[in-house]
């Protein structure tokens, strides 16, 4: 299989050009071609011309027009070549139509200045070929006789290995960072997160909590169970998918933490994100009961806020600030059976099953509606909608942010989402 792209390091920049080869038989090739800056679609191939397609107003500002129309000649003559080249070797080698070759080249600049650059070539999702910049040397990623074939047929193209190698040791790292420059509101663009929990029992020994979070922007995020206050390290118990784009340019991820019902403690989704600044947003896990979401249902300490009880008094005076307005937002509780409001505990009236959907011997299902919550929103009104809290606590170091995971190559999409320029 192609290997991943490497991940960089925090305050790195990537620029990568992405071109999909879709060979249907040997009168139709559907060819497309993207390119990225950060995560970034900025520029495409437009059908059939291959017209270079500017995605933002900022993109062809930042470079000569002459500039502009020499790539557009490169990248002509190297697709009709690549093209002309592999639909020979596919009737040489009676390779079975239809087959894809895929293609990720570009470079990655460091903060210290120095750069990496790569070619990668890929057939019908795996490794097949890729290009030593350093060394101008075509290197087979399968030992196969179409790819020693190819291996051959590349090292003979001094005037394209050579061509190559100035784009990506030169041009490549040239044109990032005038794209940096004039892109940069681009790149500092954020979303805040909106995390969801719910849970799921897919036997009654067990009880999957999941929080999903969704529509951030940039792509690094730290999402956390804490149990009793402490995160819940790796292990069998926990599972995190990978982050997913959307189609409106953010993304998405879900965290599944098994547990056993009616264990006694309590649990709460931690979200940190670079548009939450050095706040965290901690959404907890309720328990349904007739008279609606009782949170946690368990005991023991809490960061930053004190005991069990001392975060039931912040549910009803709830720190969360309202967006925009930076004043306090103070849920509405009514109906609270005798010594519930006392104690801090969020309820509703048990005669409201619109907050249950059971007026007596809840069970812990998800018959509850999920407790959601966006970043810097204020906790929704307890009668009609599942408790959210959101305490926007602890900093945020920006060690603990993840670096942005790498997407493999052979996944690469045949139609990217593209905002329409």
């Amino acid at each position: 299989m192609l290997l991943p792209l490497p991940p960089l390091p925090t305050g790195s920049c990537k620029l990568h050009i992405f071109q999909t080869f879709v060979f249907h038989n040997t009168n139709f090739v559907d060819t497309s071609g993207w390119a990225t800056l950060e995560d970034i679609v900025f520029a495409s191939l437009r059908k059939p011309t291959w017209d270079i397609q500017y995605l933002y107003p900022w993109v062809y500002p930042s470079l000569p027009a002459a500039e502009w129309d020499n790539l557009k000649n490169l990248f002509n003559i190297y697709m009709h070549n690549l093209i002309l080249s592999l639909l020979g070797d596919a009737k040489q080698y009676q390779i079975p139509y239809p087959f894809v070759f895929q293609c990720a080249t570009g470079c990655n600049l460091y903060p210290n200045g120095s750069y990496t650059k790569f070619y990668h070539l890929a057939y019908n999702s795996h490794s097949f070929l890729s290009f030593n910049v350093d060394n101008i040397l075509w290197e087979r990623q399968q030992e196969s006789e179409l790819a020693m074939q190819v291996e051959r047929k590349f090292t003979t193209f001094t005037g394209f290995s050579e061509t190559a190698q100035h784009l990506l040791n030169v041009t490549c790292v040239d044109h990032m960072k005038k794209f940096i420059e004039y892109g940069r509101a681009s790149l500092k663009r954020q979303e805040l997160p909106v995390a969801t929990v719910f849970a799921r029992t897919p036997r009654p020994d067990q009880l999957l909590l999941i929080c999903r979070v969704t529509g951030f922007y940039p792509r690094p995020i730290s999402v956390a169970w804490l149990q009793d206050g402490q995160e819940v390290p790796p292990g069998p118990a926990l599972n995190t998918s990978a982050i997913l784009p959307n189609a409106d340019l953010t993304y998405q991820v879900r965290i599944t933490l098994a547990v056993a019902p009616h264990d006694g403690h309590s649990y709460v989704c931690r979200v940190r994100h670079r548009s939450l600044g050095t706040r965290s947003l901690l959404i907890p896990w309720g328990r349904c009961h007739p008279w609606g979401w009782v949170q946690g249902a368990g005991r023991g300490p809490w960061p930053h806020v004190g005991a069990w009880r001392m975060v039931g008094q912040a549910l009803m005076g709830a720190p969360a600030m309202t967006r925009g307005t930076g004043s306090p937002a103070r849920p509405q509780v009514s109906g609270c059976r005798r010594g519930h409001a006392a104690r801090g505990w969020p309820c509703s009236h048990p005669n409201t099953p619109s907050t249950c959907g059971h007026r007596s011997g809840c069970p812990l299902q998800p018959s509850c509606p999920p407790v959601s919550l966006r970043g810097q929103e204020a906790p929704p009104h307890l009668p009609t909608q599942a408790l959210a809290l959101a305490l926007l606590l602890s900093p945020l170091p920006t060690a603990s942010l993840p670096h942005p995971s790498p997407s493999p190559i052979p996944h690469i999409p045949p139609s990217p989402t593209q905002p329409q320029p």
